[in-house]
């Protein structure tokens, strides 16, 4: 594992690995969300602050997400020692996005969907950040063959892990996902003129499911009947996904429709 990026190099200045990717993912999709703005001809002047309440919200719920770990109190960070430093989830920054973009549209009154221009962007950022867990992270659980990723002594000590055993490289297969996702949101789903918005829900959707499985193979501790607390709160939220879809299948929100344009605008 890679904690400072001189540490993978072999050169530089010992720049945090897993926020250097982060800082990269977020590049790479502002750039994929301006070029899918400019492919549907969407240059609403407010648009900017939507992409600053999605980044804010982000920032917040990912630390909260991993924050009340313990039921004792006592054994959890305040809440600025949280939010400055505390772990992150994806999961908390994908609710925080969503809800950022929310407000800011009740602030500067900006009514029409936007999913589809965060959809793609999402997935990509999310294809270069998991580089950087996968680079810094404990990879995953025993695969029980002879396959793996097989930590060092030293490395597996600081990680809580085994060593000389091969372990799942989830990280791998959570980069492969969003990898496949972006390639279908980009080059496919995005021209079939579903509902406004609807590529990032069943994008959402897709990635619940996964997530909830492979957190099997991941190695986060269990925290209520075997399951741990990402698979807890999935276990809550997929079913209001598979709700949503339903809703959006019955009014032909999901139907591939060519004739239709691609970037119709509805009311949020």
């Amino acid at each position: 594992m890679f904690p400072h990026l001189n540490d993978l190099l072999g050169f530089g200045p010992p720049l945090d690995t897993h926020g250097v990717f982060v800082a990269l993912g977020l590049a790479a999709g502002g750039l994929v969300f301006w070029a899918e703005a400019r492919r549907r001809n969407v240059t609403d002047p407010r648009i900017p602050y939507l992409v600053l309440g999605a980044l804010i919200g982000a920032g917040i719920f990912a630390r909260l997400g991993t924050w009340a770990q313990h039921l004792d109190p006592s054994k959890n960070l305040n809440l600025v020692e949280q939010l400055l430093h505390g772990n992150t989830s994806i999961l908390g920054a994908l609710v925080g996005a969503w809800l950022g973009v929310h407000v800011t549209k009740r602030i500067v009154g900006y009514r029409e969907r936007t999913g589809d221009l965060f959809a793609p962007a999402v997935a990509l950022a999310l294809v270069i950040g998991r580089v950087g867990c996968f680079l810094t992270e404990l990879p995953g659980t025993p695969t029980g063959g002879d396959w793996g990723i097989v930590l060092d002594a030293e490395t597996a000590a600081r990680l809580g892990a085994p060593a000389g055993i091969g372990l799942h490289p989830s990280f791998v297969y959570e980069i492969a996902f969003h990898l496949a996702a972006f390639l279908l949101l980009w080059y496919w789903l995005r021209h079939l003129g579903l509902g406004a918005g609807e590529t990032l829900t069943l994008y959402v959707g897709a990635y619940a499911v996964f997530r909830f499985l492979v957190e099997f193979v991941r190695g986060n501790d269990p925290a209520w009947l075997g399951l741990t607390r990402p698979q807890l709160f999935l276990l809550a939220t997929i079913p209001l996904f598979a709700a949503r879809l339903i809703w959006l299948a019955k009014r032909g929100r999901l139907t591939p429709t060519k004739g239709r344009n691609a970037h119709e605008h509805q009311p949020a």
